[in-house]
């Protein structure tokens, strides 16, 4: 769950103070206060309206982290999910948050048609980005989960939540700051954001996509309502070139390497964090032609930023296209 920290910079300049110097008119913009800290191997940010100091939140935020990083983090030898996956097959009870998390990514490779895959992890560390080690075939319908167990059917069989955790972990940090009493504020973990009410100043928070290809590195300008969080997948998060071809850490399940074509970055906008990291995952991996027929047939919000240096494309599916500015 490690974006770079190029994207990171960028992004939480753009949405959370930069960007209202960006563009004029938002001189309210400096009624705001902020904390920050680090999980998952990136930074977060909270930026809420001015007013008490939550200091009591800034170590619950830090403590659920640090659970979630316990439990999910496949980095970790002694996290539940690493002693699942070295485990034989089986069934085995799991916490119940690891236990909703892999409920919902397993309906997520049904949906997406196994665009998204929680098994990809040995094919990730293959292709040079991650620590999982087992079989390198993947099959998501080998994993069973109800009644509180999580099962596999092969002993080389993996799960790898790294595709939609943060996501999860970006909407508990919102129930948290809810219940601080937080009515306007937005939440930024490691480039992934979500609003909870309005900009201080009345308006929707804004966010840009970014576009390392461009000189200014913004590909659009996008509002971003109460209630509802924006995530991206794209290969300039973790990736490396090697000859004329770019590898990234997203694996495309149905062929077994990183997802190719001219598709930069999938942006998708949701009610929740975790919807929109998993389905920006699985449009990426889907590809440049099946990424917006599937988010079509899927009525999913998602920007597609495509194309090559000299010829990009920007392609909005859903109701993407009423969140530009």
């Amino acid at each position: 769950m490690t974006p770079s920290s190029h994207l990171y910079s960028r992004r939480r300049f753009i949405a959370l103070s930069g960007g209202i110097a960006l563009w004029p008119g938002f001189s309210l913009a400096g009624a705001t206060t902020e904390m920050q800290g680090s999980a998952f191997g990136t930074r977060w940010a909270l930026t809420c309206s001015e007013g008490p100091v939550f200091e009591d939140l800034r170590a619950e935020i830090a403590a659920l982290f640090d659970e979630i990083d316990r439990q999910m983090s496949p980095w970790r030898s002694d996290s539940t999910i690493s002693r699942f996956n070295a485990s034989p097959a089986g069934a085995y009870p799991v916490e119940k948050e690891i236990f909703e998390v892999s409920r919902a990514a397993v309906h997520l490779s049904s949906e997406s048609g196994g665009c998204f895959d929680p098994t990809v992890g040995p094919l990730v560390a293959k292709w040079g980005f991650g620590p999982v080690v087992g079989d390198p075939v993947p099959d998501w319908n080998g994993l069973s989960v109800e009644g509180g167990l999580l099962a596999k059917k092969s002993d080389g069989l993996t799960l790898d939540l790294c595709g939609i955790a943060k996501g999860w972990a970006l909407d508990r940090a919102c129930d948290l700051v809810r219940s601080a009493g937080a009515e306007q504020a937005i939440f930024d973990l490691g480039g992934e954001l979500a609003a909870i009410g309005a900009h201080p100043s009345g308006r929707d928070w804004q966010v840009a996509i970014e576009d390392a290809r461009t000189s200014d590195g913004i590909a659009a300008v996008l509002r971003l309502p109460a209630g509802h969080s924006i995530a991206t997948s794209g290969v300039s998060a973790q990736s490396y070139g090697l000859g004329a071809r770019t590898y990234g850490h997203i694996i495309d399940p149905r062929d077994r390497q990183p997802a190719d074509g001219e598709l930069w970055s999938v942006s998708v906008i949701s009610g929740t964090a975790m919807d929109a990291d998993g389905w920006a995952t699985a449009l990426f991996a889907a590809g440049a032609e099946e990424g917006p027929a599937l988010a079509s047939a899927k009525g999913i919000d998602a920007v597609f930023l495509g194309g090559t240096h000299a010829a990009p494309t920007l392609s909005a599916t859903g109701n993407a296209g009423e969140y530009f500015i």
